[in-house]
C-alpha cells in the first residue's frame, strides 16, 4: 500500500467519524506494553489530523481524548458501536500486500523502527 493509498483511507475514516459527531462510541486502544484502555463516550470534535471524544470516567465524570485517524489505520485504536466495528481491520490489507511482495519481515522491522 502505497502513501497516496494510506492517505486515502485516512480521508475515508475521517469522513465516516464526521458522521458520529455527538453519538455513543466505545474506544479501545492500544497503549503499549500490553496495556489496552477500554472506554465509551461521546465523539465530540473531529479535525483534519485527530477526533477528540469525551469519555466517561468514574463518579460521572468526564475526560477529553484525541486520537489520530492513523492511529485507526494501524489498528492501535479501535471504534465500535452497539458491539459493530466501525472499521474492518485496515493491518491486514497491509500484511497481505508485504505476504505477496515477500516483505513479511519488512512490517515488523517498521512496527520496531516507528
Amino acid at each position: 500500500m502505497d502513501l497516496a493509498q494510506r492517505a486515502k483511507i485516512v480521508d475515508s475514516i475521517h469522513d465516516t467519524l464526521n458522521d458520529f459527531v455527538g453519538q455513543r462510541l466505545k474506544v479501545r486502544a492500544n497503549m503499549g506494553r500490553s496495556k489496552i484502555v477500554e472506554s465509551e463516550g461521546v465523539l465530540t470534535q473531529v479535525h483534519p489530523q485527530l477526533f477528540i471524544m469525551e469519555l466517561d470516567r468514574k463518579r460521572g465524570r468526564t475526560a477529553r481524548q484525541s486520537y489520530q485517524y492513523v492511529d485507526v489505520l494501524t489498528g492501535m485504536v479501535e471504534l465500535s458501536q452497539n458491539g459493530e466495528p466501525l472499521f474492518a481491520p485496515f493491518v491486514e490489507e497491509i500484511t497481505e500486500e508485504t505476504e505477496s511482495l515477500g516483505l513479511e519481515g519488512m512490517l515488523d522491522e517498521e512496527r520496531v523502527l516507528a
